[in-house]
């Protein structure tokens, strides 16, 4: 039986259906607005092949069809291929609201897939997509998720607060931020804004949550009419009480022993080797206790440790208090040859950035089912395993890698200069060269130094803060600058960025599967400011300002702007005369449709060299003005002077001299430069000029 309902959504309406398509799958949904379709499945395997620790086995699919925009793929195959970073982002973006209300240890496999079937080109389907996946997942017989869960993207435009808001009215709003959460509070947030002040911040936050509810009402419509009998008796891998009892009498104070080690290192090979002699003990061979017990015990008890001593002294593990940052150091200038770098340090969190700067050349080319466009600010991200100490296949970037970097990208976009004030492509790359917690904070801060460092002017330095939190029931400590261990044991990852005058990005994970209230969410941000004002103290230390020059590696870039018409004049017939500077001048010529030229060269002279050519292609003769010309030809009547590229006008012999002239030779030969005064321009467009009146 097909079953739909719908409710009214910002400008347009949503629609939920199910019943119709995708049958086989476990739970199946249909998701619509405006002329945007996403179908979304949910298939269970509640016998996988291969034992889980700890972990709930969901994979999550998001794949935009080019068909959904009437578009044919590019490439040789003609099909999509490998996922885009839009894809994977978007698959990252219904994951994360939909894992905390699994329990650990679920043993079930699970996919949800969500494919983009129609796109108008309005409504970006993302959030209907984890809708979606909620939709799909309560549909299908697992006991699971504990609560039915919504997204909406929240906009401000011309003061106004507006839900799912359209392309165009993203494009004019200082929000975009995308609010999801359960009955029961906010599940994740991802957003950037464009400097917005913190309370402004928690204002899109309650709007956005108002219409979650209202979204999750309309899916427990539909489940009213469309639900089915759960499967009772699905295994939940779970350590045997007599098991946690013995670990935990064993290694609670080795725990307390451990934990108050200073480095990372040194506190992973301790519980390690604790870990291994409790296996031993507990589990010897021949035993009934199954060693996958022990471990689970272990992981267990080390979680409730951590988390009971934050709560009951005040202090974390490294003897911090909640507010208080790691030690932090920044650097520039530390690499000879690139064109801006930066170190910045928290901790035993090191993240290198280095900037380079390219012209539109270099610009990314992005195919989308909105349209295409080009990106002429990009970051990019690399964890790569010495990092961690680690021994692992370096292959392209994983999810981590994309999620991390769009991340720092969102955060530094809105200090990034325009075109018109700043022509340059900028590229900045992130090397985590150590990783205790928030690199990708880390990687805003270090990013911050080195585009300064690159003399890029950007509007404001922008720092990054990882915040955490540890909750039992009316218990609740706020952690400033988490590190792993306590992202690990803790209830959130809340990492902010911005700039002193406000937020520029915000993502939140939540573990708690009742999620956030908007008044916590409030007082987390509160605690961060303080810290983000400090990090970006200590980049003022090392740099206060964009260096006032680019480095003698960087491209020059000038820009001059001719009138539209006089395009073509500087392209000539078949890309003639284009080409020609550039070979006499060996500069990189960039013209936009709006009459908009670029020229870049590490030569300064060859790029005055070009200007020069292109303001003579462009310019206007004007009746009275003063010329350097070359004497082109001699007739018996005059001598033709070429005064700008590609314009000759006479000077007749009357005109070469205040005394007689008998033979133009006498006076100018080719290949002559003279000043000459432009007397007329006839009706044919003939230029007359004048040696003796400029003279």
């Amino acid at each position: 039986m097909i079953h739909r309902v719908s409710t009214s959504l910002g400008s347009s309406t949503l629609s939920l259906e199910t019943g119709k398509v995708a049958r086989q799958a476990h739970g199946s949904i249909i998701v619509q607005q405006g002329g945007t379709v996403v179908l979304v499945t949910a298939v269970y395997n509640p016998t996988p092949n291969i034992p889980k620790i700890d972990f709930v086995s969901l994979t999550v699919d998001y794949r935009e069809k080019t068909y959904a925009a009437g578009k044919i793929p590019g490439g040789f195959f003609k099909r999509e291929g490998r996922p885009t970073e839009k894809e994977i982002l978007t698959a990252r973006l219904i994951d994360r609201p939909l894992r905390p209300l699994f329990p650990h240890g679920f043993q079930p496999e699970m996919q949800v897939m969500a494919s983009v079937l129609s796109s108008d080109g309005e409504y970006d389907p993302d959030v209907l997509a984890v809708l979606g996946g909620s939709i799909a997942l309560q549909l299908s017989p697992l006991p699971f998720p504990r609560h039915p869960v919504a997204a909406v993207r929240v906009g401000l435009v011309n003061g106004a607060w507006v839900a799912n808001p359209t392309y165009q009215q993203l494009t004019q709003s200082a929000i975009d931020l995308v609010v999801a959460g359960s009955p029961q509070g906010v599940l994740s947030l991802e957003g950037g804004f464009k400097e917005v002040p913190e309370q402004q911040v928690v204002e899109a936050i309650t709007f956005g949550y108002d219409h979650v509810r209202k979204l999750i009402e309309l899916q427990q419509e539909l489940m009213r009419a469309a639900g089915r009998p759960k499967t009772n008796g699905l295994a939940i891998r779970q350590a045997a009480p007599e098991v946690i009892a013995s670990v935990r009498e064993r290694a609670v104070s080795e725990f307390a022993r451990i934990n108050r080690l200073p480095a990372k290192e040194g506190r992973h090979e301790a519980l390690a080797q604790l870990r291994e002699s409790l296996v031993r003990q507990l589990a010897p061979e021949g035993s009934s206790v199954d060693p996958v017990d022990v471990a689970l015990a272990f992981a267990l008890v080390e979680h409730e440790e951590v988390r009971k001593h934050i709560l009951d002294t005040g202090k974390r593990v490294d003897g911090r208090g909640y507010t208080e940052l790691r030690s932090i150091t920044c650097e520039v200038g530390l690499l000879p040859r690139t064109h801006g770098s930066g170190l910045f340090t928290r901790g035993e969190t090191q993240s290198l950035c280095v900037t380079t700067l390219g012209t539109s050349d270099d610009e990314q080319h992005v195919e989308a089912l909105e349209g295409e466009s080009f990106k002429r600010f990009m970051l990019h991200y690399n964890f790569p395993p010495f990092s961690v100490g680690e021994v692992r296949p370096v292959r392209g970037p994983g999810r981590r890698e994309i999620g991390h970097g769009a991340l720092a990208e969102r955060a530094l976009q809105p200090v990034v200069p325009s075109k018109e004030e700043f022509p340059y492509t900028i590229r900045v790359v992130s090397d985590i060269l150590e990783s205790n917690g928030s690199s990708s904070m880390a990687t805003v801060c270090a990013g911050t130094l080195s585009l300064m460092d690159a003399g890029v002017p950007i509007k404001a330095p922008v720092s990054g803060v990882a915040m955490g939190l540890v909750k039992e029931g009316s218990r609740v400590a706020i952690l400033t600058d988490i590190s792993g261990l306590e992202d690990h044991v803790g209830d959130m990852d809340f990492k902010v960025a911005g700039t002193r005058l406000g937020c520029t990005a915000l993502q939140v994970d939540v573990k708690l599967s009742e999620g956030l209230s908007v008044e916590l969410i409030s007082r987390i941000l509160s605690q961060a400011h303080p810290a983000r004002m400090t990090v970006l103290d200590k980049i003022a230390q090392a740099i206060e300002r964009p260096r006032p020059s680019l480095s003698v590696y960087a491209p020059r870039i000038t820009t001059l702007k001719i009138n539209p018409d006089k395009i073509r004049d500087v392209i000539g017939p078949g890309g003639r005369m284009i080409r020609k500077i550039i070979e006499e001048t060996g500069v990189t010529i960039d013209v936009e449709d709006d009459g908009s030229i670029a020229i870049a060269s590490n030569d300064a002279q060859a790029s005055e060299k070009a200007i020069g050519i292109i303001r003579g292609l462009t310019e206007d003769v004007e009746v009275g003005k003063i010329y350097t010309g070359k004497v082109k030809r001699i007739t018996n009547f005059g001598a033709f002077c070429e005064i700008l590229p590609g314009k000759e006008g006479l000077v007749r012999v009357s005109e070469l001299a205040e005394q007689r002239v008998n033979k133009v030779e006498d006076v100018v030969k080719v290949g002559d430069e003279i000043r000459v005064k432009v007397i007329e321009i006839d009706e044919q467009g003939r230029l007359n000029l004048s040696r003796k009146r400029a003279l």
